[in-house]
């Protein structure tokens, strides 16, 4: 079984489609079972997608009390759905998800203290759930920090081991190993903070490594496909623009390259290959994953026509591409794709 932090978008019924053609699609069929999770801050359900076989692509909804929520993880040993809850600003875990079941009320059966005020991306690594919090940490708003909590799951609770308060704002996060990666909001920087849980004490922490991502205006979300080293990132652009000034940038061989970029220097654009237009539909992408088995990339667009999920393949040459997915769904904001 492999759970991997990914989005996947689907010709799927019993969703608004705004459009949704097969040109050049890789149905991608396999012999793994392949569920999506999605969080948003329009209702707070979380909506899992039997993406197994994306031309028959089913759609179950797990009800929340939930208004509003952020970063998502399925734990597929426990049977446990885990998001970060911008309603109570704490972690939520429902338990006695049946993947295959058919729509049902969410049960609250891991809770933890609500310490958050923010809550954006979650990042796990073992029973070690990271959330990033992209407030205000110290008050003042001049300054840029933000705070990562990091909770420790045993059994029905998580308990907040420690805060780690960051000199850099924040938004996404992914474990990469023992490394965790961090985009620097209101910058086109990426940082990475290495052997991040060795921090087990409350403390200000700086990056191990910053580096620049020419052709980055302003990045919010990020993924890591461990399987090809593929890093992807998105831009936002100018933030008062939602509808047409996004991006994503897609880094092969990443690993290589950010060793070889000195710390506060940039990796070039012709490393890269970047996805942006008119046609991208891209406006403000806040989240984003690869599919190497079809190497595609699926984004979480919050502003373009009041949200949608996009998904976007022939990706080699980047450019203007028109998605071959595109489907309306408000205020999307986390995804998880989980196989087995």
């Amino acid at each position: 079984m492999r759970s991997i932090k990914t989005l996947a978008i689907v010709c799927a019924t019993a969703i608004s489609l705004t459009s949704c053609s097969d040109n050049n699609i890789d149905l991608n069929l396999s012999s793994e079972t392949k569920i999506l999770f999605t969080s948003n801050n329009s209702d707070g359900n979380v909506n899992m997608y039997n993406v197994t076989d994306m031309s028959n692509i089913t759609n179950n909804t797990l009800t929340t009390a939930t208004v509003k929520a952020d970063g998502i993880y399925y734990d597929g040993s426990e049977d446990l759905v885990v998001q970060a809850s911008r309603t109570t600003f704490g972690l939520e875990g429902y338990t006695g998800i049946n993947i295959n079941s058919t729509s049902v009320n969410a049960n609250i059966g891991v809770t933890g203290s609500l310490d958050m005020t923010s809550p954006r991306e979650l990042a796990v690594n073992g029973n070690f759930y990271v959330v990033a919090d992209n407030a205000d940490a110290d008050g003042d708003a001049t300054t840029k920090d933000g705070r990562l909590f990091i909770y420790a799951k045993n059994g029905n609770t998580f308990t907040l081991r420690n805060t780690i308060t960051t000199d850099i704002k924040l938004w996404g996060i992914v474990f990469k190993g023992n490394d965790l990666y961090a985009i620097a909001d209101t910058t086109n920087e990426l940082a990475v903070y290495t052997n991040f849980l060795n921090n087990a004490t409350s403390a200000a922490v700086s990056a191990s490594k910053t580096i620049a991502i020419e052709g980055i205006v302003r990045t919010h979300g990020l993924t890591y496909d461990a399987a090809s080293d593929i890093m992807v990132l998105t831009d936002i652009g100018d933030a008062s623009n939602g509808q047409d000034d996004g991006g994503f940038q897609i880094i092969e061989g990443f690993t290589s390259k950010f060793n070889a970029t000195a710390n506060g220097t940039t990796l070039a654009l012709s490393e890269q290959t970047r996805v942006s237009g008119a046609s991208t539909l891209l406006g403000n992408p806040v989240d984003v994953a690869y599919d190497s088995d079809s190497k595609t990339v699926f984004i979480a667009e919050a502003g373009n026509g009041g949200g949608r999920i996009l998904a976007f393949n022939n990706i080699n040459s980047g450019g203007n591409l028109t998605p071959f997915y595109n489907a309306t769904l408000a205020s999307a904001s986390a995804v998880f794709l989980h196989k087995e």
